[in-house]
């Protein structure tokens, strides 16, 4: 009697999966609202903003990323941001006046850019589904795989849909 021999055929597709939750930021981002240091929260004076942010520890966004915000309707003149960018510069890993799911993203797309994606050369390549990748980092996983891989594909190894072919 002949046994039954079972063919992967996943595993026999050479496919190889590019998961881009592999990239995301590990940092703690937090997020820092100008409002909270405006007089009434709605009007920047020099002498109290300034008071104001000598105040703070900034050593506490040692190794974190900040989101700088202001959440009131308030007109910010720009040397206030340079203040903020003087005080973070020597504390947080990375700061921008941006909400929290935008720094986010910035830094997530940076470590695509940084990752090494020579070894997806020559292979047939999917990009892994997921709600939760913004939908930028899926066109910046296909300017950095596109020029490398024989096939570029999007969902799961066992039902992909093709993107482009070489």
């Amino acid at each position: 009697m002949t046994g039954n021999i079972f063919i992967n055929k996943v595993e026999a597709s050479g496919i190889i999966a590019f998961d881009l939750i592999d990239y995301k930021p590990d940092i703690e981002i937090i997020e820092f609202d100008i409002k909270d240091y405006l007089y009434m929260e709605m009007i920047v004076k020099e002498k109290e903003f300034r008071s104001s942010m000598s105040q703070i520890d900034f050593t506490y966004f040692k190794g974190k990323a900040v989101g700088i915000v202001c959440s009131a309707d308030a007109i910010i003149p720009p040397w206030v941001y340079m203040v903020l960018a003087e005080k973070f510069h020597d504390n947080a890993v990375y700061f921008d006046f941006k909400d929290i799911t935008s720094v986010e993203e910035d830094l997530w797309k940076e470590n695509l850019l940084k990752a090494d994606v020579s070894s997806f050369t020559g292979h047939k390549v999917v990009v892994r589904a997921s709600p939760d990748i913004p939908p930028a980092l899926y066109m910046l996983a296909t300017s950095r795989l596109k020029p490398l891989v024989k096939a570029l594909m999007y969902g799961e190894i066992g039902m992909p849909k093709v993107i482009f072919k070489n």
